[in-house]
């Protein structure tokens, strides 16, 4: 169906994906996206004519560095502190109401 070997996408190809996805598409629209997804992997082929023997491969096109803090650990609250504002509590865990619901 679509691939990137040079295949051409067809308007059989836009009809199944439609139908798979339960899309309603014109025939104007089929029509364009035929040219369109046929442009783009044209395009893809143009790029593999690239020669990036001398390119080491990266992740990601632009040097990334992590923005987050460092982990800290840091004393964590005691049960007591964690249940001090609790509305309700039954032997050290918090107390809510029993929620059903109906099918």
């Amino acid at each position: 169906m679509i691939g990137m070997n040079g295949s051409k996408i067809s308007r059989d190809d836009i009809q199944h994906v439609a139908l798979l996805s339960r899309l309603a598409f014109s025939e104007q629209e089929i029509d364009s996206f035929t040219r369109e997804l046929n442009s783009i992997l044209d395009y893809f082929t143009k790029l593999n004519e690239l020669d990036t023997s001398n390119v080491q491969p990266t992740s990601h096109s632009i040097e990334m560095t992590n923005v987050f803090r460092e982990d800290a650990r840091k004393p964590s609250l005691t049960p007591e502190e964690a249940l001090s504002n609790a509305p309700d509590q039954e032997n050290g865990c918090f107390k809510v109401p029993k929620i059903i619901q109906e099918q």
